[in-house]
Formats: C-alpha cells, sequence, structure tokens
C-alpha cells in the first residue's frame, strides 16, 4: 500500500479533528493553511494556548502502526475534549497540532500524556497564554 493511500484510508492531512463521542480522525480534507483555521482567542477576546509535537516518520508507518499510533493519540485527546478547541495531524509534515482552553500546565499535560502513549511524538513548540 502506498504512503497516499495509507493517508486517504486512515488519517488526515491538515484537518480539524472532530472531538465527540467515538472519536477518530476524519478521512483526508483539503482546506486552508492551519495558520488560517487556527483560533487564537475565545469570544470574549481571551487567548488561548497550543502545542505542536512532531512524530517523526509518521506518514511512513505501515498502516496498522499509523492506525495504532492515531488511535492512541485520540484516546488522550478525547479524555480532554472539553478544553481541547483545535487538533490538527498533518501527515504531510508530521505534525499534530494542539490549540486548547488557557489552563496552567494543561497543554505541559496533553503533550506528556501524548508522549507516554506515542513515544515517537515530541513536544517542539509550546505557546501558554498567562490565565488572568
Amino acid at each position: 500500500m502506498s504512503t497516499e493511500e495509507k493517508v486517504n484510508l486512515l488519517a488526515c492531512a491538515s484537518t480539524s479533528l472532530p472531538l465527540n463521542s467515538g472519536f477518530k480522525f476524519p478521512d483526508i480534507q483539503h482546506s486552508e493553511p492551519l495558520w488560517k483555521r487556527a483560533p487564537t482567542r475565545d469570544n470574549s477576546g481571551k487567548p488561548y494556548a497550543d502545542f505542536m509535537m512532531v512524530i517523526p516518520g509518521l506518514r511512513d508507518f505501515e498502516a496498522s502502526r499509523l492506525n495504532d499510533v492515531i488511535n492512541r493519540m485520540g484516546a488522550v485527546l478525547k479524555h480532554f475534549e472539553s478544553d481541547i478547541i483545535l487538533a490538527d495531524l498533518n501527515l504531510k509534515i508530521n505534525v499534530l497540532w494542539v490549540t486548547v482552553q488557557p489552563h496552567i500546565g494543561l497543554s505541559t499535560e496533553i503533550a506528556s500524556l501524548i508522549h507516554h502513549a506515542v513515544p515517537e511524538a515530541k513536544l517542539v513548540s509550546q505557546h501558554t497564554a498567562s490565565e488572568s
């Protein structure tokens, strides 16, 4: 199975994750770049926090391993669904982007749990807005 077929079958390339019951990554959707879609503030103007994790080689994983990694990340994200504003998996660049409510330590906790579930996942960037 080619990489493109795996991507079409199992994951998404730059699309938001629906965080509802029965969490699963959606099919591929071509959409606006993340910097245009990712919300930065809530309705009252309070800034969100976000972080980015890289999963080296993710797009080249065998289909079963890719599916397992996606399911493990999804389980962690599902646990925090009430605090997650946007979760975006981009297989083209092997990156998971997550925007969350600005609660102290929340980004670090989610990233740590994702790393525990998927040791290949490494936190590479984090923006934490201070709580007022």
